[in-house]
């Protein structure tokens, strides 16, 4: 049995060609690889002596050859294959170990040319790998050094690779071949004449991994399946861990990443309730069960079956105040011990772990920006939108004060926390806040009005006094109709982006009315 082996990521590869050659097997590899292997004492045949003609073009052309993929490719169940390597002196190769160029690492660095891209792509590792795939029967192809320990235990246990492995060891071949050279597209397609980077590509390839299938999709009769991106950022809802309960339905999973996406926008101790992808009750306290009860008094009816998110570890006072309601899934990025055995008892609810970034909590870091997705898309008929994500954060210095009333300190920081929470609200989306909670809130109404409406019955029917409040609207008022209603319900402050043709008016109304009035300049539609 011949191995040839050519990886640019050496991790592992040393003592994996040690136990390859301890099976009796020949090694056959090229440049680098090769005098890696020699120098650590193994029996190696270069390439070039395989094929008898040398490397050049600075290693561009090394493996090109047929004496390579003739023993690739050859099909050995058939005679006139292996006869036309008898003819011509080609030895087949029986196991291919190769990961490619680091193009992905390369094109990822800070000041990174064109040049230094083109250089790091890889033509003869690909060329290898899919000649390899492709004749999967009879040769096992290697392409990441975390399938070493698999190949080895199945050739010491019986002298070769299973059909299902060699098949299994081929897909992830192509797949990997498929996200290089997606890669290679998405970077290529984005750079334009005068040799600037476009922010979208001509060319969009999505290179994402199943994690598994789901159970159905947003209705029983739709079918489903949950993926990841292909690196996944830290503190992301994918890399979340599953401590018990169901398993995810396809609705879960959407609106736990509405939760956790607002929930992790806070610094202090938050706890985000989101029902049907809109947030119910939102709230930060001095801890974790402070912010759970002032969140739960916001909505407790839709709480009721509701997602809960936290910024904090869960300990046992959150767990027995939440084991009082029905809940379908819970987040944290840590539980106690202790916690989780009182959870137990309610065995059906899924309880997931997402780790903190390291950096969370630092200065700078709040707002989680390595766990972000930069760009955001939607599907239409045939078609894709393609749009970068609204992480933009607002500070006290963008806030621009337009009534005669000037805002105090406590209703600045109250219309802060409004406007973040709108953010993750659906338009139309009105938003009562008071004191670090969410009070009454209004989403994805027709109209402006209805969704201020909404949001007031629900504050009575969690019977909660909205005299003080400070309101966010995600989108300017167009007419002050939608002002006078928020100001009848009880409002003081009121944030909104601003920018409508009749903002005389709408500001006019709020200094009829005495109220705070402070603009944006940012909208937040979220459809």
């Amino acid at each position: 049995m011949n191995a040839l082996i050519s990886v640019s990521d050496k991790t592992g590869v040393v003592d994996f060609a040690r136990e390859l050659h301890a099976l009796g097997i020949k090694l056959l590899s090229t440049g680098g690889t090769a005098k890696l292997l020699a120098d650590q004492g193994l029996p190696v045949t270069e390439v070039a002596a395989l094929t008898g003609f040398p490397e050049m073009l600075d290693g561009r052309v090394k493996t090109l050859h047929p004496k390579v993929h003739g023993g690739l490719l050859a099909r050995r169940d058939l005679p006139e294959h292996m006869a036309a390597l008898a003819a011509h002196g080609i030895d087949t190769i029986d196991l291919l170990v190769v990961n490619l160029y680091p193009f992905e690492t390369t094109v990822a660095k800070a000041g990174c040319t064109l040049e230094d891209a083109i250089e790091n792509i890889d033509i003869g590792g690909p060329a290898m790998v899919r000649s390899a795939a492709k004749n999967w029967k009879d040769v096992g192809v290697l392409t990441d050094s975390s399938q070493y320990v698999v190949v080895l235990a199945e050739l010491k246990a019986g002298g070769k690779l299973t059909d299902a492995t060699k098949f299994a060891l081929s897909v992830a071949a192509f797949n990997r071949i498929s996200q290089y050279d997606g890669a290679i597209s998405d970077y290529l397609s984005r750079i334009q004449e005068d040799g600037s980077h476009a922010l979208f590509p001509a060319q969009s390839n999505g290179r994402f991994i199943k994690l598994q299938d789901l159970r159905y999709g947003e209705n029983p009769h739709q079918q489903a399946a949950f993926y990841r991106d292909l690196y996944p950022a830290p503190g992301s809802l994918v890399t979340a861990k599953q401590l018990q309960g169901k398993e995810l339905s396809y609705n879960n999973i959407a609106d736990a990443d509405a939760a956790w996406e607002c929930v992790k926008s806070f610094d202090e101790p938050a706890c985000v309730i989101v029902k049907h992808a809109n947030p119910c009750g939102v709230a930060v306290g001095d801890d974790a069960l402070q912010a759970y009860e002032k969140a739960f008094k916001t909505d407790p009816t839709s709480a009721f079956g509701g997602i809960i998110a936290f910024n904090r570890t869960v300990d046992v006072p959150e767990a027995l105040q939440i084991s009082k309601q029905f809940v379908e899934v819970l987040m944290a990025p840590g539980y106690t011990p202790e916690a989780l055995e009182l959870f137990k008892a309610k065995a059906n609810v899924r309880v997931l772990q997402i780790d903190l970034p390291e950096d969370f909590g630092k200065a700078g870091n709040s707002d989680w920006d390595n766990g972000r997705n930069a760009v955001d898309v939607k599907r239409v008929g045939s078609g894709l939108l393609m749009q970068t994500a609204d992480n933009h954060e607002l500070t006290l210095a963008d806030l621009k004060v337009v009534s005669k009333a000037q805002p105090t300190t406590q209703q600045l920081q109250d219309l802060l926390f409004a406007w973040k929470v709108a953010k993750y609200v659906k338009s139309n989306a009105i938003v009562f806040c008071s004191g670090g909670m969410t009070m009454g809130v209004g989403a994805g109404q027709m109209s402006r009005l209805d969704s201020a409406r909404i949001a007031s019955i629900k504050a009575q029917h969690a019977s909660l006094s909205l005299q003080g409040t400070a309101v966010a609207s995600d989108a300017f008022f167009p007419f002050r109709d939608g002002l006078d209603v928020v100001v009848d319900a009880g409002a003081t402050s009121v944030i909104q982006p601003g920018g409508s043709m009749r903002d005389p008016e709408v500001i006019a109304a709020a200094d009829e009315r005495g109220i705070v009035m402070v603009f944006s300049g940012v909208r937040h539609f979220r459809h």
